[in-house]
């Protein structure tokens, strides 16, 4: 980061479980050093057993980032969910607003079902979004499920905005590896986890209530470890094999999300520390150099 900003940034995180407190290990959380010399907003928000969504992601990252620019520092958001990165570059698309009867029922319907239940009804009534719906993402599908209910139409006929937002400038980079160099970084870190002491995490999160219902426990890394269907706990080598395949199937969907973003400059990543050839000099272009951020542009914003 250092190498590519001349002032002083500030970092917006994107990440969806890196909200919760007590999730540090396994949603590798930047360390605190790191965190005391470049500043992280939407990290250590809420606690686990509450649920966090895309709406209130946009509302707080548009907060953050005008607390960031009150600064006239740079803001920097960064994550892994692309979900969450589309819908605040893009907009929400035009639902109606969640009717919280609606959406009780629906949660109280599907609450001892399992995840492949939800999908099979969720091809019967709205095929689109199940097909760019992931099958482990409990929330989204339960959404599309409660939009039918609610409006007779799938939320496939609701289309997101195409057009990115123009209240700020934005630069957006995409930074992306092969294939086999990707799958290899993974299976390091999740060794890395188990090093860091993953495990000692999760069972001090179990020991104060955390269950496999709450929204925190959902996410890959700590879902793992909890009983299947019959019970049986997975033995340590299971979870850690879990823990590997689901982030490559992760990794592989997000890659198709994040290439929908318009205007994404992507860069290809070599080893661990080499700043991908023009990256400099495209952010250097697009700061201006030293002038940028002590500049409004047309809409009033800084960049």
């Amino acid at each position: 980061m250092d190498r590519l900003f001349s002032r002083r940034a500030e970092v917006v995180s994107a990440d969806a479980l890196q909200v919760y407190r007590g999730l540090d290990v396994g949603t590798a959380k930047p360390p605190k050093d790191l965190r005391e010399r470049l500043p992280h907003h939407l990290i250590d928000i809420i606690d686990y057993d509450t649920a966090f969504n895309v709406g209130e992601f946009c509302a707080r990252a548009d907060a953050a980032l005008e607390d960031i620019l009150s600064r006239r520092s740079l803001p920097v958001m960064s994550g892994g969910t692309a979900y969450y990165l589309k819908t605040w570059l893009l907009g929400m698309p035009s639902t109606p607003p969640a009717d919280p009867m609606v959406r009780r029922a629906v949660e109280q319907e599907w609450r001892d079902r399992e995840n492949a239940e939800i999908r099979a009804r969720l091809e019967v009534v709205d095929p689109e979004s199940a097909s760019r719906i992931g099958g482990e993402d409990r929330y989204r599908m339960l959404r599309a499920l409660e939009v039918h209910q609610q409006t007779g139409r799938p939320l496939s006929a609701f289309p997101m905005p195409t057009e990115a937002r123009r209240d700020h400038r934005i630069l957006s980079i995409g930074l992306k590896r092969d294939r086999s160099e990707l799958n290899e970084r993974i299976r390091l870190r999740v060794e890395a986890m188990f090093s860091q002491g993953l495990a000692d995490e999760v069972a001090d999160l179990r020991r104060r209530g955390a269950r496999a219902e709450h929204p925190g426990m959902k996410g890959i890394g700590y879902r793992e470890w909890f009983p299947d269907e019959s019970g049986r706990s997975p033995s340590l080598d299971e979870v850690k094999e879990m823990i590997v395949r689901h982030t490559r199937r992760y990794a592989k969907r997000q890659m198709t999300f994040f290439a929908s973003l318009p205007g994404v400059r992507w860069f290809t990543l070599v080893g661990r520390d080499e700043v991908p050839a023009g990256l400099q000099a495209l952010v250097e272009g697009f700061l201006g150099h030293e002038g940028c951020l002590d500049q409004e542009d047309d809409s009033g914003h800084n960049p």
